[in-house]
């Protein structure tokens, strides 16, 4: 028996079931960050010195230094954003090759934020500035650590539709254009996150 609803729009909701499904999972997931953010912005307040200060003397220096690195990676996902959207356009208007140029330019870009931010964390870890060092790098490598682990989760999934997941085009072209725009959505949101990200930990201390 076919699941309905996996293409044509519900009735009731307007909008076919994994569309549905994506947006309830990520209201769940402003949940968990707008609880983090919450967390920030009550210690912020809290604390008399920001950044604290610890036994290797406050981090204003290395955020300095580590601003270049993180306006980069800023414009990096914006364009995946660009090329997410794009890979979307290309199946809608039935073009398979542009879809796979642009999805994956979508995957370079974000392993290129993940590099990015590897040696951003190795060199703050080399200069003694772990997650037990202050209130704030136990912030930092939370709400960063907690936002990386959902780029490699978004590349799984877009890996998987660059790769196998490509063959629900030949029987269902329109199915797989579905499952495109639920990733997009997804992808927008982790992009979203570190727009918020980006000014909060590194612009505003």
């Amino acid at each position: 028996m076919e699941i309905p609803y996996n293409v044509q729009v519900r009735e009731d909701t307007g909008v076919y079931n994994s569309k549905l499904g994506i947006w309830l999972f990520l209201a769940s997931e402003v949940m968990l960050f707008g609880g983090l953010f919450s967390a920030y912005i009550l210690l912020r307040t809290g604390a008399p010195v920001w950044p604290p200060i610890g036994e290797h003397g406050s981090i204003m220096h290395l955020l300095k230094e580590t601003i270049p690195h993180a306006t980069f990676n800023t414009v990096v996902l914006i364009a995946s954003s660009v090329t997410m959207v794009m890979a979307w356009v290309s199946l809608k208007t039935k073009d398979l090759g542009k879809f796979r140029i642009y999805l994956g330019t979508t995957l370079i870009c974000a392993l290129v934020f993940l590099i990015v931010k590897y040696f951003e964390y190795s060199h703050k870890i080399h200069e003694g500035f772990v997650p037990s060092h202050d209130t704030y790098m136990a912030l930092y490598f939370t709400l960063t650590g907690l936002h990386g682990l959902h780029i490699i989760g978004g590349m799984i999934v877009l890996g998987y539709f660059f790769g196998p997941g490509i063959k629900m085009w030949d029987n269902e072209p329109e199915r797989f254009t579905n499952r495109i725009e639920i990733v997009g959505l997804y992808w927008h949101f982790v992009d979203l996150v570190w727009i918020f990200l980006f000014p909060i930990l590194y612009l505003l201390n």
